[in-house]
């Protein structure tokens, strides 16, 4: 379990982010007021998933934790297939069917891939310790208001970091993250059921998925991201053997 430290919550609104990619920005703020959204992906990461309609269009983010299982957020429903292991979601990596969806608690969901997929998963970290530096990554809108423009073909990613709860109005203290975010920094719509990981290139470790945010707009607050960790002895027992061990 992690420990945190209470404070007083900040009051903000809430607002789903869901639809659309989050955008993720770079560290330093954007140059422009109206860019929320992030640098290009730093590496093709295998465990990534866009989640699509069956014509390709993507609605959400995903993580391949096993072969044939992919954590996602549980608002994002049940779509028609997944992309795995690519920085373009409407090519390379590979393509498989969903069979099924389970919700595993909160906002956190399993999707039970039809075939297995070759891509190399990501392992489930044992926990998300508040100051933990954590990196985002998604197909996200990059602009900050709900429909102001499409989410871009190339994976974006955005280095921050887990804070206390207190920050994370209407967060679920003992399953859920709140994940820094603000100053034109942060997730937007679309990137929901995305990952947040910690480590580095070649020992990623999965934390989150993303949930929702806190405010009536993209990047102007933190978000809130399902603690995958404080599911991870349920995922472990679901998905069996086919997990890479943190």
């Amino acid at each position: 379990m992690r420990k945190r430290r209470l404070l007083a919550a900040i009051p903000v609104a809430f607002v789903a982010l869901s639809g659309t990619s989050i955008a993720y920005a770079d560290p330093t703020p954007p140059p422009t007021p109206n860019i929320v959204g992030g640098v290009p992906a730093s590496e093709v990461y295998s465990f990534m998933a866009s989640l699509q309609s069956s014509s390709g269009r993507h609605s959400c983010g995903g993580s391949l934790v096993a072969a044939s299982w992919v954590v996602t957020a549980s608002h994002c429903g049940t779509p028609y297939q997944v992309r795995i292991g690519t920085t373009q979601y409407n090519s390379g990596g590979e393509v498989r069917r969903v069979a099924s969806r389970q919700v595993i608690g909160g906002d956190v969901a399993l999707l039970r891939l039809a075939s297995p997929a070759s891509s190399a998963p990501v392992p489930i970290a044992t926990s998300a310790p508040v100051g933990s530096s954590t990196r985002l990554i998604g197909w996200g809108q990059t602009c900050p208001v709900r429909g102001c423009g499409p989410a871009p073909v190339g994976l974006r990613q955005l280095d921050t970091r887990i804070i206390s709860d207190g920050y994370c109005s209407g967060i679920r203290a003992s399953t859920e993250l709140c994940i820094e975010g603000g100053g034109g920094r942060g997730a937007c719509y679309g990137d929901s059921g995305g990952p947040a990981v910690i480590g580095g290139p070649g020992a990623w470790r999965l934390v989150g998925a993303t949930s929702r945010g806190t405010a009536s707009q993209c990047a102007v607050s933190p978000a809130i991201y399902g603690d995958v960790t404080a599911y991870r002895s349920r995922i472990l027992q679901i998905i069996g053997g086919g997990a890479v061990q943190a």
